[in-house]
């Protein structure tokens, strides 16, 4: 059986030969390979460390079970689709609004662990059925909306726990990662969350010496005295042991909540997929199911040791387009590299010593970016939001979810924010579609621009089917 991890080496080992590329199942030579894996867990840290933080949850494991889900990813697809499987910022949320219930970690592990299972069914569905069945479920304008309301349901939480710790460091790292994101080139750019990490780190330091203590509200809400930049732990732990490990607690409640994410992960590993293999040349459309169910299977397998879920990494993307490099070879050594980590308590404890207010600045950016990720699924899938049938259950899901309205049925159940919108974005849309005139429904894409190619004969529809007459 062929499972991937046999590659020839290109060319000389050294370069690849000006307009060549490093194809999946070609390698340069070890040393450069290892240097390359190295840098794909470099270019996925800084959103991947600051999920499991964001979360509550420990980022040894994060990093570790990343590594993990990495290779079930890799030898899942055959090592056709290389990919890094970083910790999911689509959870960030849901883990906000289940602890706010009251919700444990357990409990929060717990209902992601279903959405995993869940995954995984959707994806043998695709692999089944075909991706016709995610248009017919989760057309742009419903894929698109959920992914919004995810991303912007996050911003009181940056509001009113992060920035507040430390508003002018949040200010400075705020500006500092915007002026990295849109300035800097190449590999630079792809890493601007990390660097602005470290720069609020420097700040942070720097300001304890001149300024002593701030006078704010602490990681605990308490106001108090307290030093920006709190190392203690980095002393005390230990350079090598083992992450800790907890068991998950299921809550109908927190399953709910955690259950709309399943759209955010189809599509981003729909557009995944298809960007991978647009960048290689290669037709995967015959991979997109395996490429969902492993990453159920790796979030499944992360969550019921107490880590976060994984999904795909953009960053990962980014780097392969500039190196041209799509070797898989370098994602195992990026594997590796995650599992050494992971068993390193001291580089976890680093981690967690993020102060508030450097966490203030980058979310204001990164939650953002994760709403208005919805609104680039609509304007690649050329969503009409003239037609009312797009507009009308998109801006009531959106507002029910950033507004985290709630619809109380007993006094133990009720559905609000995400869970809330994404129902009534879902159901909203297909029974609107159900009932409206004829003029009204149109043929939309797949997830992205692109992918309405998935099991569509050739002489499928045209732009014009897209668009209103």
């Amino acid at each position: 059986m062929d499972l991937g991890v046999r590659w020839k080496l290109h060319g000389d080992g050294r370069t690849p030969a000006p307009g060549a590329v490093v194809r999946p199942d070609e390698r340069l030579s070890w040393p450069r390979t290892a240097g390359l894996g190295a840098q794909h867990v470099v270019a996925m840290f800084g959103a991947s460390f600051v999920a499991p933080v964001l979360m509550g949850l420990d980022p040894n494991l994060a990093i570790m079970m990343s590594g993990v889900s990495t290779v079930i990813f890799l030898l899942a697809t055959r090592g056709k689709v290389p990919s890094y499987l970083g910790c999911s910022l689509s959870f960030v949320g849901v883990a906000a609004v289940i602890r706010a219930q009251g919700g444990t970690s357990a409990t929060v592990t717990g209902a992601v662990l279903v959405v995993g299972v869940v995954l995984f069914l959707v994806g043998l569905a695709v692999q089944y059925f075909g991706a016709r069945i995610i248009h017919a479920t989760m057309p742009p304008i419903v894929t698109g909306a959920v992914v919004m309301l995810i991303g912007f349901n996050l911003a009181p939480v940056t509001a009113s726990t992060y920035w507040p710790q430390d508003q002018w460091t949040a200010l400075l790292v705020m500006l500092f990662t915007g002026l990295a994101v849109v300035c800097l080139r190449g590999f630079w750019s792809r890493v601007a969350i990390f660097l602005g990490l470290v720069f609020g780190y420097g700040i942070s330091f720097v300001f304890d010496r001149v300024f002593g203590k701030i006078h704010s509200v602490d990681g605990g809400g308490h106001m108090t005295d307290h030093w920006r930049l709190d190392l203690s732990g980095v002393g005390r732990a230990d350079w090598i042991g083992l992450p800790s490990f907890h068991g998950p607690s299921f809550q109908w409640s927190a399953v709910l909540v955690a259950l709309p994410v399943v759209i955010a992960l189809v599509a981003e590993n729909a557009g995944h997929v298809k960007a991978v293999g647009e960048m290689t040349g290669d037709n995967l459309d015959d991979k997109l199911g395996t490429a969902i169910s492993a990453d159920g299977v790796g979030s499944v397998l992360s969550t019921a040791l107490g880590g976060p879920p994984n999904t795909t990494y953009s960053e990962n993307i980014g780097v392969m387009a500039a190196t041209r490099v799509y070797s898989t070879a370098a994602y195992w050594a990026a594997a590796g590299f995650a599992l050494l980590f992971g068993i390193c308590p001291k580089f976890g404890a680093v981690v967690a010593a993020i102060p508030g207010g450097v966490l203030g600045g980058i979310t204001v950016i990164l939650y953002g970016m994760i709403g208005l990720l919805g609104a680039q699924i609509w304007i690649k899938s050329e969503v009409d939001l003239r037609n009312p049938l797009n507009l009308v259950p998109a801006a009531a899901g959106i507002i029910i979810g950033i507004g985290n309205v709630t619809l109380k049925f007993t006094d133990t159940f009720s559905l609000s924010g995400i869970a809330l919108g994404t129902l009534v974005v879902i159901t909203g849309y297909h029974a609107l579609r159900a009932l409206a005139p004829a003029h009204l429904k149109t043929q939309e894409p797949l997830l992205d621009e692109g992918t309405s190619s998935y099991d569509e004969p050739s002489g499928g529809s045209g732009e014009g089917e897209r668009r209103l007459p």
